[in-house]
């Protein structure tokens, strides 16, 4: 990766959204309201492309010196536009390659949680080429009620609660043939919440710096963890689904979160360490559980959270004193950020 630019309002910036993914129409939102900010930012020359199997072409054409990352789901979160970028030599923002891998694919988040011996729900996963093992896997899950979700999939996309033991197996099938494999959680009953975390460089006194701090040999980078949500669905499904998500009044946001003192320092640094253990960069949000004793549970990371009127990590960053436009100009330089 070569090092980005001094960012300018000048600067060619390309906001990529769209893309192939189950969660374009959610991806094409946030793009848009990302690129309104940029305009009212005074970046100008920022464009809007629409990501397709054109993509290198069209970076091309439109002489894209960075890459604003708008995108959600395969083809966009998981890794392979930023393994294009790289190539490209275009800087980008949010996390790198592997991390973007890792963070999408829901066993190996799993394994690095557990390799440093951070929390998740009690989980059982079933590939693709394991579908004759069926019966001896369903053996070895918790009763009901469990989760059950896509390995490589965001935004709760076919994501189901299951409370009926004998609905688990058909499901279980369902999401194998569709995803390429299944993991079914153990379900924690309690809060729901959800930590962002950015990070910011940093003078050597410890003053944030904007464009000029990603420029500076000696700057370092800080993370930040922002004023934790509790989301309180009201979807039928009984969690925080892709509805609840992206419609608005189907969710009530408690923020900050109504926890403890000592819970929420614990849920931010547990955000921290996660951010850390799968090596992001720029910005993301961890997913929570909180049970009834208090006790913190990883459900995913995301690397690109969503941007759109009704997303998570907006909110929680203005409750910090962080408007829209900020957040916006504040990913943008992690443009600059070793990856």
């Amino acid at each position: 990766m070569k090092t980005a630019p001094k960012l300018g309002k000048e600067t060619n910036i390309g906001v990529l959204y769209g893309g192939l993914s189950n969660e374009r129409e959610v991806s094409l939102r946030s793009g848009q309201n990302c690129f309104n900010a940029l305009q009212r930012l005074g970046y100008k020359n920022a464009k809007l492309i629409d990501v397709g199997e054109n993509l290198a072409e069209d970076l091309k054409a439109n002489h894209i010196e960075v890459a604003f990352l708008s995108l959600h789901g395969r083809y966009g979160e998981d890794g392979t536009v930023q393994g294009l970028l790289e190539l490209l030599k275009v800087p980008y923002t949010g996390s790198g390659v592997l991390s973007s891998a890792l963070a999408m694919n829901k066993p190996l988040t799993k394994r690095v949680l557990s390799a440093q011996g951070l929390p998740y729900p009690q989980s059982y996963i079933l590939t693709e080429f394991e579908l004759n093992d069926m019966d001896q896997f369903l053996k070895s899950l918790p009763p009901p009620p469990v989760m059950i979700k896509p390995l490589n999939e965001g935004s709760s996309v076919g994501v189901y609660k299951v409370e009926d033991a004998a609905q688990i197996g058909p499901l279980v099938q369902e999401t194998v043939e569709k995803f390429g494999g299944a993991i079914v959680e153990k379900y924690i009953k309690g809060q729901e919440i959800t930590v962002g975390v950015l990070e910011e460089t940093v003078h050597k006194n410890g003053k944030e710096n904007g464009h000029a701090a990603h420029h500076a040999l000696a700057s370092q980078t800080e993370l930040k963890a922002l004023p934790i949500l509790e989301l309180r669905p009201k979807s039928k499904a009984g969690f925080y689904d892709y509805e609840a998500k992206y419609t608005k009044g189907m969710t009530d946001f408690v923020l900050p979160a109504e926890l403890s003192e000592q819970t929420t320092a614990k849920a931010k640094e547990l955000a921290k360490k996660t951010f850390r253990a799968l090596n992001c960069s720029g910005y993301s949000r961890v997913d929570m559980m909180v049970d009834a004793d208090g006790g913190l549970f990883i459900l995913e990371v995301n690397t690109l959270p969503g941007m759109t009127d009704t997303s998570d990590l907006p909110a929680m960053a203005e409750v910090e004193g962080i408007s829209y436009d900020q957040l916006v100009e504040k990913i943008l330089f992690s443009a600059g950020l070793d990856k």
